[in-house]
């Protein structure tokens, strides 16, 4: 695997719950991290959080996926990134997207993070129905 570094941001756990998810199918990933925003918590805790995690990673390897765009995870990543800080934020993280990152850094090859995300959302019932006409 290349060393290029994932960071994965949420509310609450989903982070966790979505990196457990991806090794799950793709087995322990060393380059995949996660930085949670807990209820008790609020942009102050979490910006210490994630520049802890994120401390020691040369920027021009790290991508950082936020659940969503507006929330406080990647509100408080998109200061950092108008105060100067390189960092390469994408919204909307879903498990599709985690994985085609992970296949990308396994096979070495480019990936579009954003058609990975949306190609995994698919209405299955409409799907379903296509096909019996």
């Amino acid at each position: 695997m290349a060393d290029k570094e994932l960071v994965l941001i949420s509310h609450g756990k989903m982070a966790e719950g979505v990196k457990a998810s991806a090794e799950l199918i793709m087995g322990p990933q060393k380059h995949l991290h996660t930085v949670c925003l807990l209820p008790e918590e609020g942009p102050e805790d979490f910006q210490k959080k994630f520049e802890k995690e994120i401390s020691g990673i040369n920027p021009d390897d790290l991508t950082v996926f936020a659940d969503l765009m507006g929330g406080t995870p990647a509100n408080t990543v998109s200061r950092m990134i108008m105060g100067g800080k390189k960092i390469h934020l994408i919204a909307g993280m879903n498990l599709a997207m985690v994985i085609g990152w992970l296949n990308s850094q396994m096979n070495g090859t480019d990936s579009d993070y954003i058609t990975a995300a949306k190609a995994g959302i698919v209405d299955i019932n409409q799907m379903l129905a296509k096909m019996k006409k």
